[in-house]
């Protein structure tokens, strides 16, 4: 690893969020002794990304394909970490995924597809323990800002109570800006593979499906609307909750539940009190804002004005028995699904190749590899704050 040619390769850097990766990358780290180059499977198009977002005309670029593992191998044997953001991952992952375990090569995505993770899970922990690989997955809104949420809310909790909180709730108290179109697509790939295979519906409704050999206790649905008495507001389902409460479980077994082995998760959407709180939490339930073709596709997204005005703000309560209770908020000064998102998944790729030593090979989350230090990083660099309340 040490040797390697280059310490991140973004591969997808012709898509939207790809590119939106590397040119954060170019303006952020340009200066630094940060060795990256772009990869996808046309040159042409890693050329004219090169150039649309003014990155040095000697950035390395990579022809690479997955449909062509060779090419795959070939890319991770150059890099300490490969950044993709080539998804649905369930539909182009598998092949890079098996490269970087059998190349000893530090892997992370914007994956959201609880199914395909628990299969790689199963297929590839073992190889990337025996040659060192990390593999991290949902390293961008889905589902930093909530791991991390819940590890600091309970370091929080410790120090104030003197034991994690065994309840915990997250609470999207306001988001402005989209989804991805990878994430639409995400969606659509994984109910056409439920569909085929029931297996996959068992994944994606076992909140410890992520946690294999280890089955927690019965967990809060988040599906029906209703009043929150932390908050004397209603609040309604969140339709990332399916995968971030997997990922919050997750970390909690490869850190030796410090949460607790009886810990109880739930995210909703926050909305507001009285009738036209009940009304917007009804109307919520009942929407599903990556159905239909009006969100955009992959490859397509919001303008920079767009993202640059949209944010998010969770807040993330801890509750005990006797009535006790911890608050800690989290922020994003961009849009989720994509100026946020490009930033921690660059982050993050960017830390793993500094710290090569930090954690065994394996299939990791981001909040159990890295937690406060990644925290501190985002504050620093990606527009995220993490505060007790």
């Amino acid at each position: 690893m040490t040797n390697r040619e280059f310490d991140v390769v973004i591969y997808g850097a012709t898509g939207f969020t790809g590119q939106l990766v590397a040119e954060y990358v170019a303006q952020a780290h340009g200066g630094s002794e940060l060795k990256w180059a772009m990869a996808g499977r046309n040159l042409t198009k890693l050329e004219q990304v090169r150039s649309a977002i003014d990155a040095p005309s000697d950035t390395p670029l990579i022809v690479a394909d997955a449909s062509d593992p060779a090419s795959l191998e070939a890319m991770c044997a150059r890099t300490k970490v490969v950044l993709t953001t080539v998804g649905p991952y369930q539909l182009h992952g598998n092949e890079l995924v098996a490269a970087c375990a059998k190349t000893g090569t530090d892997y992370c995505d914007l994956c959201g597809e609880p199914a395909w993770m628990r299969q790689q899970i199963d297929l590839h922990q073992a190889e990337a323990a025996r040659t060192g690989a990390r593999i991290v997955f949902s390293c961008g809104f889905d589902s930093i800002p909530f791991d991390l949420g819940v590890l600091l809310l309970q370091k929080h909790a410790r120090a104030t109570n003197g034991t994690p909180a065994p309840r915990v709730k997250g609470r999207v108290r306001a988001m402005e800006g989209g989804f991805s179109g990878g994430t639409a697509a995400s969606l659509k790939a994984t109910m056409a593979a439920a569909a085929k295979d029931p297996k996959v519906i068992g994944y994606l409704t076992d909140p410890f499906s992520l946690t294999p050999g280890f089955e927690g206790p019965d967990q809060p649905k988040g599906l029906v609307p209703h009043v929150d008495d932390a908050l004397d507001s209603w609040v309604a389902p969140f339709i990332m909750a399916t995968i971030n409460t997997k990922n919050v479980h997750r970390t909690n077994r490869l850190l030796g539940h410090p949460y607790g082995e009886d810990f109880r998760y739930d995210e909703m959407v926050v909305t507001s009190p009285g009738e036209m709180g009940q009304k917007a939490a009804e109307m919520l339930a009942k929407a599903n804002p990556l159905a239909g073709d009006k969100g955009p596709k992959p490859g397509e997204g919001p303008s920079k004005a767009e993202r640059d005005a949209g944010f998010y703000d969770l807040l993330f309560i801890g509750e005990w028995p006797d009535g006790r209770a911890a608050r800690f908020g989290v922020k994003g000064d961009r849009d989720p699904g994509y100026g946020s998102t490009s930033r921690m998944i660059a982050e993050t790729a960017i830390l793993l190749s500094e710290r090569a030593h930090d954690g065994d090979g394996g299939v990791w989350t981001p909040g159990a590899l890295f937690g406060e230090e990644l925290a501190k990083r985002l504050e620093e660099r990606a527009g995220l704050t993490f505060a007790s309340e």
